[in-house]
């Protein structure tokens, strides 16, 4: 077993890969975009850098949610998964896939989760360096809890919590719209293209591909979306985010959300705020992805004649 040192010193260098990696590409980007009309935005890669620092410093205050809870349920697991097969690596790993794809699905559609999420969807390019823009309030929102059905079930927290690492790196690649579509490759696993209409704010495209490795659990819970030629994504929020202050970044999504909770008039309201989807409001005048689509006479992943005529 590696001691914490250790973790921390692999998690480390690790980091530096990643932004490495992103650097580079940053830098092709912005050699290769000079003088079109969407010019690379260094501003991005520098928010993205500072959520990156922000997070590593933030680790090192003590936030124990998450191990409080995962030591209680180990405590009352059911079993104990030896990890001394392929068979079971596998089980482990379609099982934390499954809980994955809940923790992201629900990260959209319960807006006290999405004002952390909101965050790594702020970018207004998508590119690697993207991937690393997570939030700087995931520990306090508790999102971890998603996976302790798997602590439950017998397996070690501190493998869960790694199994989950390994599962956000393997998504490091899929920030980019320089890799085509992969073919057959596209029905199983989580890629680009698919990764691409997850970041994008077309109303077509919203709430969908929730995946980390896979894809089959969109396919199979009806929330897979194909990137379409005829529909290029557009990336960012529904409102995009145009600040280049880290902290009106981070921070904004829980100080609007504060204001509606301040604004409500009963606690029934507020707590709607807190649980229901981003935009919803009280009184029919929502803005949910399906009040914008049921208004746009849009269905999911697609446009009705009348509308694509309009464009």
């Amino acid at each position: 077993m590696l001691s914490t040192q250790s973790f921390t010193l692999l998690g480390l260098a690790v980091s530096g890969v990643v932004v490495s990696a992103s650097l580079v590409e940053a830098c092709v980007l912005s050699a290769r975009k000079r003088h079109t009309d969407t010019p690379f935005d260094w501003h991005e890669f520098a928010l993205s850098l500072a959520d990156l620092v922000g997070r590593k410093l933030l680790a090192l205050l003590p936030v124990p949610l998450t191990t409080a809870v995962f030591n209680v349920v180990w405590h009352y697991r059911i079993h104990t998964l030896a990890l001394d097969s392929a068979l079971a690596v596998l089980l482990l790993f379609l099982l934390q896939e499954f809980c994955y794809y809940w923790y992201h699905r629900a990260s959209h559609r319960i807006r006290f989760l999405w004002a952390t999420h909101a965050v790594h969807h702020s970018p207004n390019q998508l590119t690697l360096s993207t991937a690393f823009r997570l939030g700087w309030t995931g520990r306090l929102t508790g999102a971890a809890l998603f996976f302790t059905p798997l602590v439950w079930l017998g397996v070690r927290p501190e493998v869960v919590l790694a199994t989950l690492t390994l599962n956000l790196l393997y998504q490091f690649w899929l920030h980019t719209t320089w890799i085509p579509k992969l073919g057959w490759l596209e029905y199983v696993f989580n890629t680009p293209s698919a990764h691409r209409v997850h970041h994008a704010s077309n109303l077509a495209y919203l709430d969908a591909n929730y995946g980390g490795v896979l894809i089959v659990f969109d396919r199979l819970f009806g929330t897979y979306v194909e990137e379409r030629a005829e529909e290029p994504c557009r990336y960012g929020l529904v409102t995009p985010t145009r600040s280049h202050n880290p902290f009106v970044v981070e921070l904004e999504h829980w100080a609007s959300l504060a204001r509606d909770i301040a604004s409500a008039k009963e606690g029934g309201t507020a707590m709607n705020y807190l649980l229901r989807p981003p935009g919803w409001r009280p009184g029919g005048a929502s803005e949910t992805t399906e009040d914008l689509r049921r208004r746009a006479g849009m269905k999911a992943g697609m446009k009705t004649t009348a509308a694509a005529g309009a464009d």
